[in-house]
């Protein structure tokens, strides 16, 4: 598993790099990863858009700022993602602005269809679901917990659609990016502190 770690972060990118890269690939007329398709290069120009607004309308809270504040160690948060995910788009800036608040959290992207070997480690009810957080010691490289690849409720909403429809179309697409956007990033900020929480109390 280490070495999985490893050759990934080689090939890890930081938020900002992360940006510019799926930038460039629009640029071209292309999104990231294997697959090119009218479908995936309409949804990251929408990611795009909508990471550029987020990112200057994403808050955290003023309690979720001090217990990021708290954090006793130092950590690496590897998040597998790809330009054309829409749940990435929306908690990828989320992430970032808790790793701008804290000094003890360093952020780090790699691609899906780069890393294999690392996705399929971190599989989601046997599917490559994304994006995926990895979290790590930042000294050791050891796994201390995972999260992804969306909170609960997005979650639950997304399964009981499927359970009740038997497919994930268009309709469900858009009640989710609803969802995130009446939610407005709080039950990512929770649900990641309160994993933090748990992993330092198991240290």
């Amino acid at each position: 598993m280490k070495d999985i770690i490893k050759d990934s972060l080689d090939k890890s990118l930081t938020y900002f790099e992360y940006r510019k890269l799926v930038s460039d690939f629009l640029s071209q007329g292309k999104s990231t990863g294997n697959i090119q398709s009218e479908a995936l290069l309409h949804y990251s120009n929408l990611n795009e858009t909508r990471m550029n607004r987020l990112e200057k309308t994403i808050v955290i809270t003023p309690e979720n700022v001090e217990r990021l504040k708290l954090l006793k160690k130092k950590y690496l948060w590897l998040v597998i993602s790809e330009g054309w995910c829409g749940d990435a788009a929306q908690l990828l800036p989320i992430m970032h602005k808790m790793e701008v608040l804290s000094d003890n959290i360093e952020f780090k992207i790699v691609l899906r269809e780069e890393n294999e070997a690392l996705m399929n480690q971190f599989l989601t009810n046997g599917g490559k679901s994304i994006p995926k957080l990895i979290i790590l010691d930042s000294e050791t490289l050891q796994v201390l917990g995972d999260w992804g690849p969306r909170p609960n409720d997005a979650r639950d909403l997304i399964r009981n659609y499927k359970e009740k429809h038997g497919v994930l179309d268009e309709t469900i697409k858009t009640e989710l990016q609803m969802w995130y956007l009446h939610d407005k990033g709080l039950s990512s900020q929770n649900e990641l502190l309160e994993l933090m929480r748990l992993i330092e109390i198991q240290e």
